[in-house]
């Protein structure tokens, strides 16, 4: 019998607290001086209501409160006088406990309308202070400011003094100027952020410039001498990001020792001779590599000579890297890819070279059109062409460069230099090919033509053949 009234009274106390919080959602709680931890704990237990919040925050609040039937927000709003806390409730009676700031539990009213603009009179939402604060600068800056009791009489001078801050710490702007463009007039502020600037009487526009400020501008109308004391906002300069690159993956990606590379886009930066882009000359700024001597091409590898040097062009040895008595080398910038020079560690594939291997490789020709380009030097002219045969299949890259050096040598005066001769020209054809089916060639394999080589006069030629199989 005893179990059954306790029972029956438990489940009474509870239907009534569960009517009670339905209807109105009021609360009874004394404390005094207690954890802000304890108050939670009561009002979870007692009601539906659960607390979010940083324990940083309420850690020094003390609860002193007395209250009977009161709402949660009317004993909320008793706790948090005179802190810095706020609180939003959600339709899940979930209580959110913020400093500072109020959090929204709901969208404002229209969110999603189209017909809803953005800072309108009509108490629309605004959802930017950025908008806002351009807006109002802009508001100020279109307003027409008197300067001086108004008169007809706009003859002479006049002088506008004043003062510029900064408009959130209030620090006078040192060195900012002051100036109109019509007539170009301006000042600039002493230690103190004053100014005082004399223009013509009448209507101008005042531009103010601060260094790390935002521009300023005010339309005056000046009559006589005044005051204008203007204040600028800072100016957050976004700035783009910097991506810094080299060529790790380059250098990790194999253990091959003393091997430089270079290619054609890196060599063109450098300051070109005559006009022209020598591939000798760019070899001489890396370390170990030292000239031949004065009106040579030739390279001194760690103390090697030139004769320990092998040089090849698209895996052709080139015997005479160069023309004109040594001041240019035989190969054409414009049809250039890269260049690899090997230091040491050279491998056997090269023969067995003592001092270095400089090994240059060409372009394959543009496979997707035509195109062409050329330059003159003050001695030498040269021309490209390339484009597809097939394309994406076949192309082709013909470069020609000569020089008129013999007829520079026909205009002098001396005799006997103008019955001399040092003329040169070099011709380079690549054809390329890729085919699918190749019965016969091996998949990556080059056949080469190459034309002998005369002094002063080379040609070469090669036709590079890739396929993929198919099985």
């Amino acid at each position: 019998m005893i179990g059954i009234k306790k029972y029956f009274f438990i489940v009474l106390l509870l239907s009534t607290f569960l009517s009670a919080s339905a209807q109105n959602k009021t609360l009874s709680v004394s404390l005094s001086q207690a954890k802000f931890e304890e108050f939670i704990k009561i009002i979870e237990q007692s009601s539906s209501y659960h607390f979010f919040y940083q324990s940083a925050f309420t850690d020094s609040l003390k609860v002193t409160i007395n209250a009977d039937h009161k709402t949660i927000s009317e004993i909320l709003n008793i706790i948090f006088t005179e802190t810095e806390l706020h609180y939003a409730i959600d339709s899940n009676d979930n209580i959110y406990i913020t400093k500072t700031r109020t959090i929204l539990t709901e969208l404002p009213i229209h969110y999603f309308s189209q017909s809803t603009t953005l800072g309108t009179n009509d108490g629309d939402f605004d959802f930017s202070d950025y908008e806002k604060k351009e807006k109002k600068k802009k508001a100020i800056e279109d307003r027409l400011l008197i300067i001086g009791t108004k008169t007809n009489n706009l003859q002479g001078s006049a002088t506008i003094k004043g003062q510029l801050r900064d408009a959130i710490t209030g620090e006078p702007l040192i060195g900012a100027s002051v100036f109109i463009e019509k007539p170009l007039t301006g000042a600039a502020t002493d230690p103190q952020g004053n100014y005082s600037l004399t223009i013509p009487k009448g209507r101008h526009e005042l531009i103010i410039k601060s260094i790390g400020m935002k521009n300023g501008l005010r339309q005056i109308m000046l009559y006589a001498d005044g005051k204008l004391d203007v204040e600028l906002d800072e100016d957050v300069s976004p700035l783009k990001e910097v991506i810094v690159e080299s060529d790790r993956d380059v250098r990790v990606s194999g253990m091959q020792m003393g091997v430089e590379k270079l290619d054609i886009k890196t060599m063109k930066q450098m300051p070109a001779v005559l006009g022209e882009v020598d591939v000798f000359k760019v070899m001489l700024t890396l370390p170990g590599v030292q000239s031949a001597g004065e009106g040579s091409s030739g390279i001194n590898v760690r103390g090697g000579s030139t004769s320990q040097n092998l040089i090849l062009f698209n895996d052709a040895v080139v015997y005479n890297p160069s023309h004109l008595f040594g001041f240019f080398s035989t190969f054409n910038p414009d049809v250039l890819k890269n260049v690899q020079l090997y230091k040491s560690g050279i491998n056997a594939d090269y023969g067995g070279r003592l001092s270095s291997v400089l090994d240059v490789s060409a372009r394959e020709g543009n496979k997707k059109k035509f195109t062409a380009s050329g330059g003159i030097s003050p001695i030498t002219g040269r021309l490209t062409v390339e484009g597809p045969i097939i394309k994406d299949k076949t192309s082709f890259l013909i470069g020609l460069r000569s020089t008129y050096s013999d007829w520079i040598l026909k205009q002098l005066d001396s005799k006997e230099l103008q019955n001399s001769s040092a003329a040169f020209y070099d011709i380079h054809a690549n054809l390329t090919v890729f085919e699918r089916d190749i019965s016969k060639l091996k998949i990556g394999q080059k056949v080469k033509i190459t034309l002998p080589n005369a002094p002063e006069k080379t040609f070469f030629a090669e036709i590079i053949l890739i396929g993929r199989d198919l099985n």
